[in-house]
């Protein structure tokens, strides 16, 4: 019979909940000791990360190129001024010659993606190396959480999830709309109505996945059994949940991928590919 020696000297006592490090915590003199290249990942999420920022701030300032008779770019849809190229949406107001008409909008879709709790992993590990991978030393002193500036700010993820379901629709209104000809005839459809049918697709996919949405689809309810409709729309969320990572990379190529189209069209580098 052998009994369980009690908690003595070598235990480890949990840490003051301050960031500091636990008392009698094993030293450890190495950042890790990790022997593969465990930075592959973080570097990878930078490059591209910091790829797509730099492309969209600069087709969000350009002011130019954006849209292509019947297609728009998703950077500048929905186009509310007055100053916008074409017509596919209502113009509410005047804005300044010298401002872009994405700029009014582009803060909510970036809103949702900068709190996204996805993207909070990916680069809070990859831009701040808190921690930069699994079993490897943080250079960071403490940690404080998301309770102070700027970090406390991802505690409105889910007010900028309502604002990116409303731009799902708007998204799903504009892919309809492409299913027209350069002279405005219904009935028709190119390659760019394929795309930007599946860019709202992908966002839509990527908006419902969100772990708020989970929540706000099933949460609060203490028996599932008395919300059977509920409890279905949740276990199909909780589904494309389990898929949100795959769904944020996805949709963030295609959204740059149908803007990028639509500027090709918009300058007259290739012609849209017509089926009917």
């Amino acid at each position: 019979m052998t009994a369980t020696a009690p908690r003595g000297t070598g235990g480890v006592i949990p840490g003051r909940g301050d960031g500091g490090p636990a008392p009698r915590r094993a030293a450890i003199p190495e950042r890790t000791l990790r022997t593969d290249r465990w930075w592959v990942q973080p570097l990878v999420t930078v490059v591209v990360l910091v790829l797509f920022i730099a492309y969209s701030t600069f087709r969000a300032f350009q002011n130019a190129h954006y849209y292509a008779t019947p297609y728009i770019s998703p950077f500048y849809s929905p186009c509310i001024t007055t100053r916008c190229e074409g017509d596919s949406f209502p113009e509410f107001f005047t804005g300044p010659s010298w401002i872009s008409p994405a700029i009014y909008i582009l803060v909510l879709p970036l809103g949702i993606r900068l709190t996204c709790y996805y993207y909070r992993k990916a680069y809070y590990r990859s831009f701040w190396l808190s921690p930069p991978a699994c079993a490897v030393a943080e250079p960071h002193r403490r940690y404080t959480g998301e309770t102070r500036l700027p970090l406390v700010g991802q505690n409105i993820h889910r007010y900028f999830l309502y604002a990116a379901l409303v731009f799902n629709v708007i998204l799903f209104y504009e892919a309809f709309r492409s299913f027209r000809d350069e002279t405005g005839e219904w009935g028709h459809m190119g390659l760019g109505t394929l795309i930007l049918l599946a860019n709202a697709v992908l966002l839509f996919m990527y908006s419902i996945s969100c772990h708020s949405c989970r929540h706000i689809v099933g949460g609060r309810l203490n028996h599932f059994s008395a919300h059977p409709l509920r409890y279905k729309a949740w276990t199909w969320v909780s589904k494309q949940n389990a898929r949100h990572m795959q769904y944020a990379w996805i949709s963030l190529f295609g959204v740059a991928f149908a803007d990028f189209y639509v500027f090709l069209l918009a300058t007259g580098t290739i012609t849209d590919l017509r089926f009917f």
